[in-house]
């Protein structure tokens, strides 16, 4: 190539395809048509004079003078993400739009209210609801705010620990009135549960309780947390729940107040340029309010 530097849109094409392993991926990642997408590279490949993909059954694959680029377009797309980032945070009117990112059942039963409240005080300000149980990357505003079940390390973001939301177990009236309601441990064991597939986080909450269970315990699996719920509001055994969901719900019943469960923490996160925002600013505080819980009375002191 001449000496003058590649043009970023056309490393960011570049970098799309090495990820995605194909024009059609690449082009859904960026919003941009396959066709334009084949002339960024072929641009690419003129100013380099070779190739940078050689097509293969699976998709594309980079050749090494691709994947020799990779790492600068990758730092490239760093910078250009914080200079994002910097540059939202100097907007300061509240009007424009700010992307929450949250699990699917705390976006589904949580914070509908929350933010239907605050766009009735700021109707200038709107928001992106992003119903997800996998990680945004709010580096890249994937998301601007996230509210995440564990506490996040990432030295770029500023979290906050908002509460310890109340957990519950549940299951359906109609199949404890088949069942029975338990009065001791032993007479929850003997009841059908509802679990996860592949995760383990409910075996690890049963061996913290003292119980040893393995994958075929839970005789209805799955890791979709709304249907999970769905599963169990359906009768098809005990699960667990958050209190303010399962207590609203009036197909279920609580049970088993013997069993102490851990409260859920909930960590609001967000990369640290964006806290100088209004509009963020204002729509943490509009988080932070709406899911503070009675177990968490000294949330505005934190």
């Amino acid at each position: 190539m001449d000496n003058a530097p590649p043009d970023w849109t056309l490393l960011r094409s570049l970098l799309s395809v090495y990820e995605t392993g194909s024009l059609s991926a690449a082009a859904r990642s960026l919003g941009l048509s396959q066709p334009t997408l084949g002339r960024h590279i072929r641009a690419l490949e003129v100013g380099l004079g070779q190739p940078l993909f050689t097509r293969a059954a699976d998709g594309l694959r980079p050749t090494e003078a691709a994947a020799s680029l990779v790492p600068h377009a990758r730092a490239m797309r760093e910078a250009a993400a914080k200079l994002a980032l910097v540059a939202a945070a100097q907007r300061q009117g509240l009007a424009g739009e700010v992307r929450i990112s949250a699990s699917r059942i705390v976006a589904h039963h949580l914070l509908p209210p929350i933010i239907a409240g605050l766009r009735s005080e700021h109707p200038e300000i709107e928001i992106t609801l992003v119903a997800s149980d996998t990680s945004e990357n709010l580096m890249f505003r994937e998301a601007d705010i996230a509210l995440r079940m564990y506490r996040p390390t990432e030295p770029e973001l500023v979290t906050r620990h908002l509460a310890d939301l109340p957990m519950g177990l549940y299951a359906a009236r109609a199949y404890l009135d088949r069942a029975g309601r338990p009065e001791t441990m032993d007479d929850l064991m003997r009841l059908q549960w509802v679990g996860f597939d592949r995760s383990e986080l409910i075996l690890r909450w049963m061996q913290g309780l003292g119980v040893t269970g393995t994958r075929g315990f839970f005789a209805t699996r799955c890791d979709d947390q709304l249907v999970y719920w769905n599963l169990v509001r359906a009768g098809c055994g005990v699960g667990g729940m958050q209190a303010r969901v399962g207590d609203a719900d009036p197909t279920v019943e609580r049970i088993a107040p013997f069993v102490a469960l851990p409260g859920l923490p909930v960590w609001l996160t967000v990369a640290e340029p964006l806290r100088a925002s209004p509009r963020v600013r204002l729509v943490i505080k509009a988080l932070a309010e709406g899911l503070r819980t009675p177990l968490d009375p000294d949330l505005a002191t934190r």
